[in-house]
């Protein structure tokens, strides 16, 4: 798994999806400032790497989940992934809102899930965890059950990690922070000092940039 994790991280880097702007801090939708950004849609652009996301996802799914009867994928950044993987399995897709359409059916969850099906949710990028476990909440609540949840990144914060274990949901990542520094660092695409910023916000990202 260690070495998945280098690889998908170094095709992550090859493709510029890792931005590091210690000067103009991004902001994330927790409110949190970052000077470090995880940007997995962008595999979708490039054939080959998009291939790979889709049966590394699918193999983890198949290997860990073969009782699955359904993939779910988490709006906005995994209904692609989620698609692709659900395809490769040959299972049936659906994807969960943050919060209900405002028209028409005012569906939560978007596809025919039916109460009773064993459901793996489909996630690009954990940060908080809390927009994820949210789309759990919901699938539980209609009557599913929640297998567990494979994503292609996850920040590994404390906070996560910790919300993840309260809400009894194993998660599998392709590859995480670690990997992803510990490989940037290795092909120069960081510099030490950075390692040493991105470890000072990661220890304490709630006030880090205040």
């Amino acid at each position: 798994m260690s070495q998945l994790k280098e690889i998908f991280a170094e095709k992550l880097l090859a493709v510029k999806a890792i931005k590091l702007q210690p000067e103009a801090p991004f902001t994330w939708a927790s409110g949190w400032k970052s000077p470090f950004y995880c940007d997995n849609r962008k595999t979708l652009a490039f054939p080959a790497l998009r291939s790979f996301v889709k049966l590394e996802l699918a193999r983890l799914v198949a290997e860990m989940y073969p009782q699955a009867e359904a993939i779910a994928g988490v709006a906005t950044g995994a209904i692609a992934q989620g698609a692709l993987v659900a395809d490769a399995l040959s299972l049936p897709f659906a994807y969960v809102r943050s919060k209900p359409k405002d028209h028409g059916m005012t569906n939560l969850i978007e596809g025919d899930l039916q109460p009773g099906m064993k459901v793996v949710v489909i996630e690009d990028l954990i940060s908080t965890g809390g927009s994820s476990l949210k789309a759990v909440e919901a699938l539980r609540a209609h009557g599913c059950e929640v297998l567990g949840m494979v994503a292609a990144y996850t920040y590994g914060f404390p906070v996560a990690e910790e919300a993840f274990r309260a809400a009894g949901v194993t998660l599998t990542t392709l590859t995480d922070y670690e990997a992803v520094v510990t490989t940037a660092l290795a092909t120069g695409y960081i510099k030490a000092e950075h390692v040493e910023l991105l470890h000072a916000w990661r220890a304490n990202p709630a006030e880090w940039g205040k």
